[in-house]
């Protein structure tokens, strides 16, 4: 087959529009079709990118205009044409997120599941991408930030064409325009970008380097641990810094984040900020992709299917687990202390246990509804589902512990992980692509490991049991246990949406709010005759104790109502981990684990 060609130009960006031109030399003769994906591999969700595509038109090499209709919402057919077939359409792109695209005069970044129609049919063939600066003088100092490949002519971090294999490499490799703050490292022996867009002051690029060093290469040794190679020839941390935000998308060679700016390392303070922490295990998350999703891969995505919903019960598997060593590898790399791990790892465990969808819905049926319910929760969600994440995350520390327990430190999941990447990660991309079955999960740690878990996957898995991990702990001499804030005060069984109002976001199944009859969206006013706001509910509570009854006024819409609640005892916000036990045998476990 011959290449297909494409040229996308940021042709307007105070219209957050971008041109895309396609051409293809050998169309179908019975009438090319073209496809944009649904959604975009990573997040779960029907998203139907097509709704941005503004205008479209076709012509013939002759440039004559030829006839093109859609079939359905994301497929177009053009008529049957006699050598090659262009099409050229305009793009909104003002989604400021990791999933889509996104345009302005300050910066550009585009998916390419957003802007690339698919040539169905041609999807293998060579994919050539010329990436134009846009006109005029302000965009001078414009830059290409992408992990594909530059062609012969092109210079790295240049406009000019790059290029992928087929269609599937093209759209796994985002793209960054503008102007951004650059810095390098590599890992093992790998080149690794940093590319920060967005306005940054004094960022400590040095810092940053030298700390997602120390991340990618415990994680490259994780699963190479003798030859410590890498999957790719070239990774690229891809960050948007905004005012206010929040995410990840995983590719096969870089990641697409987007944070706080405060949470960037700044010259001069060495401190380990609460927002950098996060930054640094959002990264170590992404790049754990890189073996774990990106190669190693649900059957069901090996391919993809673009067109709808691609069912998996396995994504406690893969954003799960994935979850759990995203801080562990902060602290095998020394990057935060073992009792900042326990930290994160006790507001994990009490966040899941917080909610009642752990008692109604397994992880497996999570993975699975993961397009109907874990993308679009509302304010019910605590009460009725629970997240392939964060349970996810306890489900493989769960797992962990039991194998090493019951090894004496021998076998852990990290060769479960191994396991893995041999059988179904390290050669994806070169052969027919293999991935893990829906059932295969327990004989593959069995395998692995030599662990049979018997029950504890049963109910870890497809149950709904809380996990019974105090008692795993205990055989590497810690306690888990529960934490009330400090200064706890009676709790409402609410969350509060935050700001001003003393407006309610969640309602806590059997709390006290639903018991009295309070609803998500109610606007509390009074309690006990003082006016409620946001900000000084909280003292008003700490003066009652648990099981005092009051009186509290609140609006439904525009109707007041008055609702009388007994308080609840204090909330749970966290689970503290501590070493009790500093005998040879459990301490050695515990340094297995934190220091592998």
């Amino acid at each position: 087959m011959k290449p297909i060609r494409y040229t996308i130009v940021p042709k307007n960006p105070a219209a957050h529009l971008f041109e895309v031109t396609l051409t293809i030399e050998d169309p179908a003769p019975d009438g090319q079709c073209f496809m944009l994906p649904v959604w975009i591999p990573g997040s779960y969700m029907v998203r139907e990118f097509a709704r941005n595509i503004v205008t479209m038109r076709a012509t013939n090499e002759a440039g004559r205009k030829v006839r093109i209709s859609k079939t359905d919402k994301h497929t177009w057919q053009a008529a049957p044409v006699k050598g090659a077939l262009t099409l050229r359409y305009e793009v909104y792109a003002w989604d400021l997120s990791v999933r889509a695209a996104h345009l302005d005069d300050t910066v550009g970044f585009f998916n390419g599941t957003s802007v690339f129609l698919a040539a169905l049919g041609h999807e293998g063939a060579q994919h050539v991408v010329d990436i134009q600066r846009p006109d005029g003088h302000a965009y001078r100092h414009w830059r290409v930030a992408t992990a594909l490949a530059e062609a012969r002519g092109t210079k790295r971090y240049g406009f000019g064409e790059y290029t992928a294999s087929g269609y599937d490499e093209l759209i796994d490799h985002p793209v960054t325009l503008g102007e951004f703050t650059l810095a390098s490292f590599k890992a093992h022996g790998v080149p690794h970008d940093i590319v920060i867009a967005g306005r940054v002051v004094a960022l400590d690029t040095e810092r940053l380097s030298a700390d997602l060093k120390k991340i990618c290469e415990a994680q490259i040794a994780l699963f190479e641990p003798r030859t410590k190679r890498a999957p790719m020839e070239r990774y690229v941390f891809m960050t948007q810094a905004v005012s206010d935000g929040y995410g990840g998308l995983e590719h096969r060679a870089s990641t697409a984040l987007i944070c706080n700016r405060t949470d960037l390392p700044v010259k001069g303070k060495t401190e380990m900020s609460e927002g950098y922490r996060t930054y640094l295990g959002l990264c170590s998350h992404e790049y754990f992709h890189t073996w774990n999703v990106k190669r190693i891969k649900p059957a069901a995505f090996a391919p993809y299917d673009l067109t709808r919903e691609d069912y998996t019960s396995l994504l406690w598997l893969f954003e799960g687990f994935t979850s759990y060593y995203d801080d562990l590898m902060l602290v095998r790399s020394g990057l935060i202390s073992v009792d900042e791990y326990f930290g994160l790892l006790g507001k994990t465990v009490g966040g899941v246990l917080r909610g009642a969808g752990r008692l109604k819905q397994s992880v497996a049926e999570s993975s699975f509804d993961a397009w109907i319910k874990y993308y679009r929760q509302d304010e019910n969600a605590s009460n009725a589902i629970v997240s392939y994440y964060t349970k996810g995350s306890l489900v493989a520390l769960a797992f962990d512990l039991a194998i090493r327990t019951e090894t004496s430190g021998r076998k852990s999941l990290d060769d479960v992980m191994r396991l893995l990447w041999q059988r179904y990660g390290r050669d994806f991309y070169r052969g027919k692509p293999v991935g893990v079955g829906e059932d295969d999960v327990e004989a593959l740690i069995a395998e692995a490991t030599g662990v049979e878990l018997g029950s504890l996957f049963a109910d870890a898995v497809r149950g709904t049991r809380d996990l019974p991990l105090a008692t795993l702990f205990e055989g590497l001499g810690v306690t888990l246990e529960g934490e009330p804030e400090r200064g706890a005060k009676p709790s409402l069984g609410a969350r509060l949406r935050g700001g001003a109002e003393a407006s309610i976001a969640v309602v806590y199944e059997g709390g006290a709010a639903q018991k009295a009859g309070l609803s998500a969206g109610d606007a509390l006013m009074a309690l006990d005759g003082l006016r409620v706001t946001g900000a000084n509910l909280d003292t008003l509570l700490a003066r009652y104790q648990p099981g005092a009854k009051v009186e509290i006024h609140a609006f439904r819409r525009d109707e007041l109502r008055v609702a009388r609640l007994t308080l609840d005892a204090p909330e749970i916000a966290r689970y503290k981990l501590t070493v009790t036990d500093k005998r040879p045998a459990p301490r050695a476990l515990r340094e297995r684990w934190l220091a592998a």
